[in-house]
C-alpha cells in the first residue's frame, strides 16, 4: 500500500497543487486507515493485502472503530473523504474497478456552532503578551493579525516575509486548494507588526540565521502550527478564558464580531476564503441567538 499512497502524494503535490498542511493530513488520514486493516484482520494475514481485499465492511468498521475512539462526525467525514479520494484516484489510475468508499454514508453532523471570544474578552487576549523581548512582542503581532484578517493557523505559519505590506496595511496568504487572497489590517495590527519586525531583525542577527518565513521561533526558524497553538494555549491559561479557545477561536470571533458590526455574508465569506457560502452562513446562527438573548431580557412581554 506504501507505494499507492506515494504515487497519491506525487499526484496531489503535481496535480492538485495540495499544500503542506493538506498533504500531512491526507497521509495521517491514510496511515490510520492502513493500520486499522492491519490490526483488525480486515487486511488478512499478510501486511501484503491487496487493495481488492479492501470492502465496504472494512471501511464502515473503521468508522466504528473511530466512532468509539469519540472522534467527531466532523472529523469521521473528513477521513472519509480522504478515503474516498484516494480510492478515486486508485480508480483512475486502473489499480481498482470501483470506488466501494464512495457508497459508505458518511457519520451525519452535530448541529454546533463554532465557539467564539466576546469583543471585550478578545481584546483582554490580546492585551496579555506584555513586555519588549522577542517572544511577547511576537506572540502580540500574531494574535493582532489572528484577530484583525480571520486567518487559518496553517495560512498564518507560512506567511513569508514579502506577503505583508504595512504601508497599505494589506496581507497575501495562501488559502486550501491554493486559492491566494489578500486581507485587510487595521492600523493597532500594523503597531504590533513594526514592532515585531524590529524584534525579528535582532533574533536572526543574534541566532545568525535566515528565514523566509515571517513569525519565528525562539530558535530563529520558522514557527510551527503546534508552536502557536502553545502561544494560544498560554495566554488562554493566563486569562482563565471560559471554555476552549483555539486558534480556530479567533477566526470564528472575527467573522461573528464582523457580522455584529453589519458586514454582510458575501464579504465574510471572502475574507474567510470560503469556498461555499453554506460554509459562511453558520455565522448567523451565532447573532440570532444573541438577537433572541437581547430580545428576552429587554422586551417587556418577554419577561411575563
Amino acid at each position: 500500500m506504501e507505494r499507492y499512497i506515494r504515487e497519491f502524494t506525487e499526484y496531489l503535490v503535481a496535480e492538485k497543487n495540495a499544500s503542506p498542511h493538506t498533504l500531512e493530513s491526507y497521509l495521517n488520514d491514510l496511515s490510520q486507515f492502513e493500520e486499522f486493516l492491519k490490526q483488525s484482520g480486515h487486511a488478512g494475514e499478510s501486511t501484503d493485502f491487496k487493495l481488492e481485499s479492501i470492502d465496504r465492511l472494512a471501511v464502515r468498521s473503521y468508522l466504528g472503530f473511530l466512532y468509539d475512539k469519540k472522534f467527531s462526525a466532523s472529523t469521521m467525514r473528513r477521513k472519509l473523504s480522504t478515503l474516498s479520494s484516494f480510492f478515486r484516484f486508485l480508480c483512475r489510475e486502473g489499480y481498482l474497478s470501483n470506488n466501494i468508499v464512495k457508497t459508505v454514508p458518511a457519520p451525519k453532523m452535530e448541529n454546533k456552532l463554532p465557539s467564539f471570544l466576546s469583543i471585550d474578552e478578545m481584546f483582554r487576549l490580546i492585551d496579555l503578551p506584555r513586555g519588549e523581548g522577542f517572544l511577547v512582542v511576537r506572540d502580540r503581532a500574531i494574535l493582532e493579525l489572528f484577530y484583525s484578517t480571520g486567518v487559518r493557523i496553517s495560512e498564518l505559519v507560512s506567511l513569508k516575509t514579502e506577503d505583508l505590506d504595512l504601508a497599505t496595511h494589506m496581507v497575501k496568504v495562501l488559502g486550501k486548494g491554493g486559492k491566494e487572497r489578500v486581507l485587510p489590517f487595521g492600523r493597532k495590527c500594523v503597531e504590533a507588526l513594526e514592532k515585531y519586525i524590529r524584534v525579528r531583525s535582532e533574533k536572526l542577527s543574534a541566532t545568525k540565521t535566515s528565514s523566509e518565513f515571517f513569525f519565528l521561533n525562539h530558535r530563529g526558524k520558522g514557527i510551527s502550527t503546534r508552536g502557536v497553538r502553545k502561544i494560544i494555549g498560554k495566554y488562554v491559561t493566563t486569562g482563565n478564558f471560559p471554555g476552549k479557545v483555539s486558534p480556530h477561536s479567533i477566526r470564528h470571533s472575527f467573522a461573528t464580531h464582523l457580522l455584529e458590526g453589519g458586514a454582510d455574508l458575501r464579504s465574510i465569506q471572502e475574507l474567510l476564503g470560503h469556498s461555499s457560502l453554506s460554509t459562511t452562513q453558520k455565522y448567523t446562527h451565532l447573532t440570532i441567538d444573541k438577537l433572541v438573548d437581547t430580545y428576552d431580557r429587554a422586551h417587556p412581554r418577554a419577561k411575563e
